[in-house]
């Protein structure tokens, strides 16, 4: 009995993730407008956590692309990847906000942009290694101004 419960709760969980991702990923586009749009507005010492955000949501809509063929639109969506890391990138400051969540979020995005890289056809895997070589100096970047404090 205790084993049908823990796999009914397991299942529940599972659907729930399951949903609660693919339900984000189909709002994407006017989430990410959004997100441009404030990360684009706030001031600069907030811009960091933001422009992090708007990176993980672009590689997850990236993954998404690759996994539906759309390689072409992929791609696109990778060079705005390497634009907000380039952003990030000239924008980390010692008064930044949130770095070490900035930090944690880089770390994860660039976890799954291997994963996404690891299933790409071969014609794909340039940008995408390119890409992930950013998101991992970023990342570098971003631990060691955390540290630096």
């Amino acid at each position: 009995m205790r084993f049908l419960t823990t796999a009914v709760v397991t299942s529940t969980i599972s659907l729930t993730c399951v949903y609660a991702v693919a339900s984000r990923l189909d709002e994407s586009p006017t989430a990410l407008a959004t997100l441009q749009a404030k990360a684009d507005q706030v001031q600069p010492k907030d811009r960091c956590f933001l422009y992090a955000e708007l990176v993980s949501q672009l590689v997850d809509l990236a993954g998404q692309q690759f996994n539906s063929g759309d390689s072409g639109q992929a791609s696109e969506t990778l060079k705005l990847v390497q634009m907000y890391a380039e952003k990030i990138h000239m924008g980390v400051s010692d008064d930044s906000k949130k770095l070490r969540n900035a930090e944690l979020l880089m770390q994860r995005t660039s976890f799954r942009l291997e994963g996404i890289r690891s299933r790409a056809s071969y014609e794909d895997r340039p940008v995408l290694e390119v890409t992930l070589k950013q998101l991992n100096q970023v990342q570098t970047q971003l631990m060691m101004q955390v540290f630096k404090k």
